[in-house]
């Protein structure tokens, strides 16, 4: 048995440490301030529980005393002090995390890992999955061009006007939509405006807006530098609801102060409802040379919410959870990357090993790809 250490009892935490469980081969304590939230999720997985604030140090050091790994489904500002403690401890790290920063204080830390220790954030769905399968695609190339990579977390049947509904943090919506994007532009690293770079596209005869969000290229843009000429991540919506985010973002300025996306996350959670049924698009189009040839390969899935251990799970809830599982899951069998150790990159995880996990072949679901020479 893998003793795992689970921090964030929450939708994703909860989630994460059901999936872990239910598998038979892992010992997951989950910890979380929230007792309440603990007994929850105990209820329905044979998992350990104990109460912990991630801010105290002498508390995770404890929490981490025999633990093989701690995987972080909590705030992002929390995951430095987990990361430390997990170096202190020798026990990998892996987390959710989107937050640019906090990725690169995690990369930092990595520096000073032990022997097969290996520090993994952004495991999720993006970042996460969508680097996985973006850098795989783009090593079929002899020379690449651009790459684009969308991913919405859409409702299945949106009816209001802004054509959402809450699916996952809020705060982590926010930060989508208010802080700077990476992209590679002209060869060049650049910072462009999120909500910006709005485009058009239709899948399966539906319609979709995309536009610059935050935080879901990972680390690509350092992997790729001087390799592509455009390289950029936009998030999927229905279409109109770009123009009203906007509106509230910067139209009212909402994003420009701490105090104004407080009071956008108040407004969203009172005015637009949670829903459990959601559909995960992920698409991924890459152009370059192939033998002299100029071709162009897209990669599309669709994931939809559906039932897991007597409960309804959302697709963003099985999408993110099962990316993190997954990637954890192939670290203990020495499957993650070749020679894997210290700080690990999503897109060193090969595609193949991905999808053939008992975690990782959720995403193999209404799958297809296409080859289109251009």
């Amino acid at each position: 048995m893998k003793r795992v250490l689970v921090v964030g009892a929450g939708k994703i935490g909860a989630s994460i440490a059901k999936l872990l469980a239910h598998s038979g081969d892992y010992d997951i304590t989950l910890a979380d301030r929230d007792a309440a939230a603990l007994q929850r999720v105990a209820a329905r997985a044979p998992v350990s529980t104990r109460q912990l604030k991630a801010s105290h140090a002498a508390e995770l050091a404890h929490c981490l005393q025999n633990q093989s790994a701690v995987l972080s489904a909590t705030s992002f500002d929390a995951n430095p002090a987990i990361a430390r403690a997990a170096l202190a401890a020798g026990a990998s790290y892996f987390d959710l995390t989107e937050d640019v920063g906090t990725t690169r204080k995690i990369r930092r830390l990595a520096a000073g890992a032990r022997p097969g220790q290996v520090f993994m954030p952004q495991c999720g769905l993006a970042p996460g999955f969508i680097g996985i399968l973006a850098a795989d695609l783009a090593r079929r190339f002899d020379t690449l061009d651009t790459l684009k990579m969308r991913v919405g977390a859409l409702p299945q049947y949106p009816n209001n006007q802004i054509m959402y509904n809450l699916t996952w943090s809020t705060d982590g919506l926010i930060n989508e939509y208010c802080n700077p994007c990476e992209a590679i532009v002209d060869n060049a690293r650049a910072e462009v405006q999120p909500l910006e770079g709005l485009e058009h596209f239709s899948l399966d005869g539906l319609e979709y807006e995309a536009f610059n969000t935050s935080g879901g290229l990972g680390t690509l843009c350092e992997t790729l530098a001087g390799r592509v000429h455009t390289l950029n991540y936009k998030t999927v919506r229905y279409t109109g609801h770009r123009y009203l985010m906007d509106f509230l973002v910067n139209g009212l300025r909402l994003g420009a102060s701490r105090t104004g996306r407080r009071q956008l996350k108040t407004m969203l959670e009172d005015a637009i409802p949670i829903t459990l049924q959601d559909v995960v698009l992920i698409f991924v189009s890459v152009s370059g040379l192939i033998d002299g040839q100029f071709r162009q390969i897209t990669d599309a899935r669709k994931i939809y919410h559906r039932e897991l251990f007597g409960e309804a799970w959302s697709a963003i809830q099985l999408t993110t959870a099962a990316s993190a599982c997954a990637v954890l899951d192939l670290h203990f069998d020495q499957q993650l990357a070749p020679g894997a150790h210290g700080f690990v990159a999503q897109e060193r995880v090969p595609l193949t090993a991905f999808l053939n996990n008992r975690f990782g072949r959720y995403y193999a679901i209404d799958r297809y790809a296409e080859e289109i020479p251009i």
